[in-house]
């Protein structure tokens, strides 16, 4: 929301806004876009009526302003909404959607254009490095988004990508998630068919071929389909892959025709595919395969993916915004390869819709097992889930022992730095995974140990 509404004051409207709670760096970065906003919500910032509000889709009915603009008939629309009308309408809309992947790719293509010099519009839901901010205005005629399947807001409980007026798609991957919105994984497949039936003719769909489910709602496209990935019959693969100290390094081969081998500075076999997913929309886009080349190897990540926080007594921590099994399952694997002999910590937060539930219970203990030792703390605000369906750190923490791992259930943020100090010898790696802040556990962790060796 803060990103729309500094693209919105750039394109010269005046925009102000209301939070219940802000924070840094949210608060500091509207305060430097000048953006006021008010503090908690009130009928009477409505006065005077503003031209048109903008809903969040964590805003219900029972709000007070909610409330009053119904009362008033004041005009308002959901943020996909004012993404489709002000800054994709127009342009060439790309739109990359996905369980997995939908913010490292959709920064690799906003990157791939701006190397081009084509002056992409773009908004994504991290910070890529290259720009140092997920949204950019652009004018060059293309609009590249991260394409969510969450709901839109609460009078309209559409997925979020099908206001994007699609021209080209990417389509990941497919698995089961947001489990306060979808009740199963066909939910969730009808939402994805809806999406590719949204792109024209002279569009194109970009699928993993890797992917059962991707491949499965492509099948009735109106428009060329093109796949990358792993699989042999893939449109787009890498091949000769060498994992490096930084990333990965690979020959690009098209339809059986081998471009070129590039540097990518991300690790992983997932995010090869990610690159290859970007590679084709910049190759349909007809940026030349040099170009593309040359951009993945001066791609410098996005925050939050397997980012790198922070070293105290010889110790390294890193951060990841992986809480979906599969997604923590391929990062830790490709943590492993770029770290063979190392001992790995790995502490993950049950905290998103899905995690909090039982859903996952028995595929987390197969997850962590490119780690050394594995800390929980309890689920975030088990309150949200329903009775019944709550997920077990405890019995995590023993599945995880039972299968030979060295696993602990801990009550706090307190008693897992506690327990890391303890445990940490010089050299060993610490991963977080949560799409939280995880109480600033890097901070403390760091802080504690140099305090245990001053």
């Amino acid at each position: 929301m803060a990103s729309l509404a500094a693209m919105l004051k750039k394109k010269g409207y005046d925009i102000y806004g209301s939070d219940e709670n802000l924070y840094p760096p949210m608060s500091t970065f509207l305060e430097e876009q000048q953006i006021p906003v008010f503090k908690g919500f009130d009928p009477a910032h409505l006065d005077p009526a503003p031209d048109l509000i903008i809903v969040g889709n964590v805003i219900s009915r029972g709000n007070v302003e909610i409330e009053e603009i119904l009362d008033r008939h004041l005009p308002y629309m959901s943020l996909p909404e004012a993404l489709r009308d002000f800054m994709i309408r127009g342009n060439r809309s790309i739109v990359v959607t996905g369980t997995h992947g939908k913010t490292t790719t959709t920064s690799l293509v906003a990157w791939i254009f701006d190397y081009a010099g084509k002056n992409p519009g773009f908004m994504i839901g991290g910070i890529p490095l290259n720009f140092g901010r997920g949204y950019q205005v652009g004018g060059g005629g293309d609009f590249i988004l991260e394409g969510d399947e969450y709901d839109s807001a609460f009078f309209d409980k559409a997925a979020k990508f099908l206001r994007y007026m699609p021209d080209i798609g990417i389509i990941n991957n497919i698995e089961f998630d947001h489990a306060d919105i979808y009740k199963s994984l066909d939910d969730i497949k009808l939402a994805f068919r809806r999406f590719v039936n949204l792109i024209p003719r002279n569009g194109l769909l970009v699928v993993c071929r890797d992917n059962e489910a991707a491949v499965e709602v492509s099948g009735k496209a109106f428009c060329p389909v093109v796949t990358f990935g792993d699989s042999p019959q893939a449109d787009w693969r890498a091949e000769q892959v060498v994992a490096t100290a930084t990333g990965s390094e690979f020959l690009v081969v098209r339809r059986g025709e081998k471009l070129g081998r590039t540097v990518l500075p991300l690790a992983g076999g997932h995010n090869i595919r990610n690159a290859l997913a970007a590679m084709a929309v910049a190759d349909h886009a007809g940026i030349k395969m040099e170009v593309i080349l040359a951009a993945l190897r001066e791609f410098k990540g996005i925050k939050r993916r397997l980012e790198y926080v922070g070293e105290a007594c010889g110790v390294e921590l890193y951060d990841d915004f992986g809480h979906h099994p599969t997604a923590i399952k391929e990062t830790l694997a490709a943590f492993r390869a770029r770290f063979p002999r190392e001992r790995i910590f790995a502490l993950y937060e049950p905290r998103s819709a899905t995690t909090r539930r039982n859903i996952f219970q028995k595929e987390f203990v197969g997850v962590f097992q490119d780690a050394d030792y594995i800390l929980v703390p309890p689920v975030n605000r088990p309150d949200k889930v329903p009775a019944g369906e709550l997920f077990s750190c405890a019995q995590l923490a023993a599945d995880l022992v039972q299968s030979g791992k060295q696993a602990a259930h801990l009550q706090d943020t307190a008693a897992m730095v506690a327990y890391l100090v303890e445990h940490l010898q010089t050299g060993d790696k610490v991963i977080t995974f949560s799409n939280g802040p995880f109480d600033n556990i890097h901070k403390k962790l760091m802080d504690a140990l140099k305090s245990k060796n001053s």
